[in-house]
């Protein structure tokens, strides 16, 4: 099962998200719960690499609700960077101090050695410990692996020198041999402004979305194509299935939307990137959600596709039709069009190569 909601009230829909999830057939209010946001580098969650502290917060109110009463934050920041100066600089430490949270920094953590797969890694005993680890990764690109989400997040679980090592190794086997040691209990993913293409940030691509589900792969698979990939692009999905992590999405998956009506107008605020492809959209009041997978297409295709076909899209477009490339369902009327509410980044490349 997958639950997505839509909007920029993050702290609310984080909360009614999770209560119309199915987390409770798993979390028990006796556990210890740990929350894994991705906190990479020192930044605001508006420049795209880290996740929201109201996303941590919605989840921190869920909890409580629930009757859970042992919650920490755990992070490491990647290498060279300060997971410390990352709580404070990325709003954690408001956090930690308006509900009692303890931080903790897993460079600090001590670890035990685990094998999977051939593979023998160290990873942080609060990680290993806990009862429940709520996955909170952001959904964004990656220079190396394409996708960072459920999977590549737990890479913060581990020592800095182990992140070295992965490197090493391929980087790909070695983060899917971490989720098949690591058990996620829950993920919730921050699709709010993910970076369109590097991991600390610089390019956010407003999608407004949170996306939740227990199977790591199950979600990571979904994201994937919302962004412009087919699951078996990214060789740790593949890897991932192949040691029976999970499974990846499919038409047969429980899909649950909630405040589609809510969703909000697109308010282009993703810099450069973004401004480049606009000679190639007409726009009329579209959804960040539907906008979002457009730009990520466009962005896939290095803008290889034609400018004298207009893209159109947004809910202006409803009832309307003519020549040209409608995306989203609101745009069905043209003689082209990728319907889906919203569409698919990867069904968006297909019909404009």
């Amino acid at each position: 099962m997958i639950v997505i909601t839509y909007g920029k009230d993050i702290i609310e829909n984080t909360y009614e998200a999770l209560t119309k999830s199915d987390i409770d057939k798993y979390l028990n209010i006796d556990f210890s719960v740990s929350i894994k946001p991705n906190l990479v580098v020192p930044g605001p969650a508006s420049n795209g690499a880290t996740t929201h502290p109201e996303v941590v917060e919605g989840i921190i109110l869920f909890l409580k609700e629930f009757g859970v009463t042992k919650i920490k934050i755990i992070e490491s920041s990647w290498l060279g960077a300060s997971t410390k100066h990352a709580f404070k600089d990325c709003g954690y430490e408001e956090l930690s101090l308006k509900y009692n949270i303890p931080l903790i920094d897993l460079k600090s953590d001590r670890c035990s050695t685990l094998n999977h797969s051939g593979y023998s890694m160290q990873v942080c005993n609060e990680a290993l410990e806990t009862d429940f680890l709520i996955n909170a990764p952001v959904l964004k690109a990656h220079c190396q692996t394409l996708l960072t989400c459920c999977l590549k997040n737990l890479k913060g679980c581990i020592p800095d020198s182990e992140k070295r090592q992965f490197h090493t190794l391929g980087i790909h086997k070695p983060v899917a041999a971490l989720n098949a040691v690591i058990k996620t209990g829950y993920n919730v993913v921050d699709g709010i402004c993910g970076d369109l293409s590097f991991e600390e940030g610089g390019n956010p691509v407003e999608g407004n979305r949170i996306i939740l589900g227990r199977d790591p792969l199950l979600v990571d698979s979904y994201c994937a194509e919302l962004i412009g990939y087919h699951p078996d692009e990214i060789d740790y999905l593949s890897y991932g299935k192949e040691m029976g992590i999970g499974n990846f999405f499919s038409k047969n998956t429980e899909v649950l939307e909630l405040n589609l009506q809510n969703k909000p107008l697109n308010e282009v605020k993703s810099g450069r990137t973004t401004a480049k492809y606009k000679g190639y959209i007409s726009e009329d009041a579209a959804c960040s959600a539907c906008y979002s997978s457009l730009v990520y297409a466009l962005h896939r295709l290095g803008g290889r596709t034609s400018k004298k076909r207009k893209i159109h899209i947004g809910q202006g477009y409803k009832g309307k039709s003519g020549s040209g490339i409608g995306i989203g369902s609101c745009a069905n009327g043209f003689e082209k069009c990728v319907t889906g509410c919203p569409p698919k980044a990867t069904d968006i490349i297909d019909a404009l190569k």
